[in-house]
């Protein structure tokens, strides 16, 4: 296959991974505010598990899913992985779905201030600028004063600073650490310390809330496996500005699943949103960061963060630049 034929077949697939990831939040959607977050996303992410098999390399082990070079680090990865995971399900389930992906975009604007804070980088003005930008993109979309905020505000805006958190232990963790590891701290999270917070208000599913709960977690698994196909046709940098597709469907489910409608003012604030991100991926680009290692994860986290170039591993370990952070253990 020539490079140009690979490139937009990754394209491709990028896009529709994306579209499956934006069903996959439907799902919560058509759940409602009926069940307790912790409960979907812990019931969520073991469906999910459909796409471990996929991010094991053959000379990986089982055991390997919990091994670590940093435990600490580990176990920081598995907490963010569980605020992103209900925050995000909150977020889908009590707000409009094109309101609840603009909060969860700013994670680049996050990932940007936190490298300055844990990873010591130096960040130019372009950078500020296009923080700025997306935080006074969310001032518009929040409108704080003239608008009720909710616990799906709250939500959101953990889902997308657990992302960036994320982002930031692949890039302290990912030269020395497997992806199956990687992976499996962002299980870890979702599944189990979700199911000790869920007993409080635990109450079983009837048949139907079973049937979204259990497309919420495939649709999940499987968009991260096209996802890491994806990486494999094509370098992320290229892929990364299809993950705004997602807004389009945000729009279009947003509106059969529940009417929903979006007023100029928040397509304002939605747009700055969009513009800070890709201004961010285009000064990554330019800068050449180094970036952590491809794995799809298994929180439910802001969009997309794909950060740089390839998808190869070698002996087990993470050498690639590509990081797909997304709901349930994706």
């Amino acid at each position: 296959m020539s490079s140009q034929s690979s490139l937009g077949k990754g394209i491709a697939l990028a896009f529709l991974s994306f579209a499956t990831f934006s069903f996959s939040d439907a799902c919560v959607k058509l759940l409602g505010n009926q069940l307790d977050p912790f409960l979907v996303t812990s019931i969520g992410s073991i469906f999910s598990l459909m796409a471990l098999p996929f991010v094991k390399a053959p000379e990986d082990r089982w055991s390997d899913v919990f091994r670590t070079s940093n435990r600490t680090l580990w176990m920081v990865r598995a907490g963010t992985a569980t605020l992103g995971s209900a925050g995000s399900v909150t977020a889908f389930s009590t707000l409009p779905m094109a309101e609840a992906f603009a909060l969860i975009f700013l994670l680049p604007s996050f990932v940007t201030i936190l490298s300055i804070l844990f990873l010591k980088e130096q960040v130019g003005w372009r950078r500020w600028a296009a923080v700025a930008i997306g935080f006074a993109g969310v001032l518009i979309v929040l409108r704080p004063g003239f608008r009720e905020l909710s616990i799906g505000h709250l939500g959101a805006l953990f889902g997308g600073l657990a992302g960036a958190v994320s982002v930031i232990l692949f890039r302290a963790m990912g030269p020395s650490e497997k992806r199956i590891s990687l992976y499996g701290a962002g299980f870890f999270g979702p599944i189990v310390l979700c199911a000790i917070l869920m007993i409080p208000h635990f109450t079983w599913p009837n048949s139907e809330q079973w049937v979204f709960i259990a497309g919420y977690g495939l649709l999940a698994g499987l968009a991260n496996v096209v996802l890491m196909r994806a990486a494999h046709h094509a370098p992320a940098n290229a892929l990364a500005p299809s993950q705004y597709s997602q807004m389009l469907w945000a729009l279009l489910l947003g509106w059969l699943i529940a009417r929903e409608t979006v007023d100029a003012i928040m397509l304002a604030g939605i747009a700055l949103i969009i513009l800070s991100g890709l201004l961010t991926l285009m000064r990554e680009r330019v800068r050449g960061t180094p970036l952590p290692p491809p794995v799809a994860s298994a929180d439910a986290q802001p969009a997309l963060s794909i950060d740089a170039a390839s998808d190869e591993t070698d002996g087990g370990q993470t050498t690639g630049n590509c990081v797909c952070e997304h709901r349930p253990a994706r």
